[in-house]
């Protein structure tokens, strides 16, 4: 009996501690900011110095250093941006860094996941380099903070502190030419696309048949080579209108389209179609 209860009492034990939280001491933290259009956000582990010296000790100089403490520091945009004249795509990225006396060599890596750095790096996964100055401080900065400042509607500056060091790495968004783009295109006026679904949409829904044949004749007035489906929709709209010998004439248009391209059920529905119609 009394070993039952010793077990007991070791098997609460053993739950009661697996229980227990404690603070990590290089807590992780995230940084979300938008600049212009794009989403950037980093994610990092933040250690102290308490009491340590950091750089050439702690950190040593001319090593590649993890940019932080446990997981691989990582930086994630959501457009495209530009650094160091290297243009980088959509996506997540590793941070890691280089530091020396004056200078620092920050590289961003496609593999981001696992913890620390690799011996090596593998330069296939290396998508920019870019070298920048130290700057000194006055005042100590105890937790290693990684910040996004000097923030414009078309660049911001990742910056990197710990210590009494400093660093800054200027990047770019295209912000001017997304929203330049988005201007132009709105100022055009609607697509063909944005005709054709106005037109299909106003059909099906039983909706003002004219005003649907006037958009579905301003589709196909843009596209140089109407689909054999568009042209089985502008038939089918003609057709509800009341013109049936255009719809005749648009739908062998479709058939013969819808053979070149060995579409059986399109072959079929204009067939079918134009025995009705005739």
């Amino acid at each position: 009996m009394k070993k039952i209860l010793l077990l007991l009492a070791l098997s609460l034990q053993s739950v009661i501690s697996a229980q227990i939280e404690t603070p990590a001491p290089s807590p992780g933290a995230q940084l979300i900011q938008r600049v212009g259009l794009t989403d950037v956000s980093v994610k990092y582990s933040r250690p102290s110095m308490r009491d340590r010296v950091i750089f050439g000790n702690l950190v040593p100089f001319d090593r590649i250093w993890r940019t932080g403490a446990n997981a691989r520091t990582q930086i994630t945009f959501s457009g495209e941006v530009s650094v160091a004249k290297e243009i980088l795509a959509p996506g997540t990225y590793a941070i890691f860094t280089i530091p020396q006396q004056d200078k620092w060599e920050v590289i961003l890596y496609s593999d981001y996941q696992g913890n620390g750095a690799p011996k090596v790096l593998d330069d296939d996964k290396v998508v920019a380099r870019i070298i920048t100055k130290v700057t000194q401080k006055d005042t100590t900065v105890e937790t290693f903070t990684i910040g996004i400042d000097n923030i414009s509607m078309n660049s911001f500056d990742l910056g990197i502190s710990w210590e009494n060091s400093h660093v800054s790495v200027p990047f770019s968004v295209p912000t001017d030419q997304a929203v330049m783009s988005s201007i132009n295109k709105t100022m055009a006026g609607p697509s063909a696309a944005d005709y054709y679904a106005a037109a299909t949409y106003m059909m099906q829904d039983g909706k003002d048949i004219e005003q649907s044949k006037m958009y579905i004749d301003k589709a196909m007035s843009m596209l140089e080579n109407p689909g054999f489906w568009q042209l089985r929709q502008q038939s089918l709209i003609y057709a509800a209108a009341g013109n049936k010998k255009e719809a005749i004439e648009i739908a062998k248009k479709s058939l013969e389209a819808s053979i070149a391209a060995g579409n059986e059920d399109y072959i079929k529905m204009n067939k079918d179609s134009l025995a009705e119609w005739q």
